[in-house]
């Protein structure tokens, strides 16, 4: 096994933990939504902590994901679906950061209107993570 067999175990497992957080809040949303209403809000906000193996996760892909580019760097301006899949991976990071500021801001005032920003965002985040996903296999194949 070579230093690029190890990048790209640790980028999958990286891949795993960020999309597994779109999947468990999708499904911890569903579970929420069926508590009485005064119970939602406290429930959710005890989930957000699940929000830093997503982070963990994102940074993980990154890392080995420039490592495991480096043999497409040269070719890059000729493969046009690869550089839909790093934009994408920029607009992610933007929009976990989006989320992780209105997490921060849920869990000190107005939570129920952060809460809101972050399922619309979460949402955007979800497809967006697919989408890397399966830009990634096209790109590859």
């Amino acid at each position: 096994m070579d230093f690029r067999d190890i990048s790209l175990i640790i980028h999958f497992i990286g891949l795993a933990m960020g999309l597994g957080v779109s999947f468990a809040f999708m499904f911890l949303g569903m579970a929420a939504a069926k508590l009485p209403k005064e119970e939602q809000v406290p429930f959710t906000l005890k989930t957000l902590f699940i929000g830093k193996m997503g982070h963990i996760g994102l940074v993980l892909s990154v890392i080995t994901g420039l490592h495991l580019m480096s043999p497409y760097w040269s070719s890059l301006a000729e493969r046009p679906l690869l550089i839909a899949k790093l934009v994408l991976v920029l607009v992610l990071g933007a929009l976990v950061g989006m989320i992780s500021s209105n997490a921060k801001k849920a869990a000190k005032s107005n939570a129920e209107a952060h809460l809101a920003k972050i399922k619309t965002l979460g949402t955007f985040t979800f497809l967006t993570a697919l989408s890397i996903v399966v830009l990634a296999v096209l790109s590859f194949h």
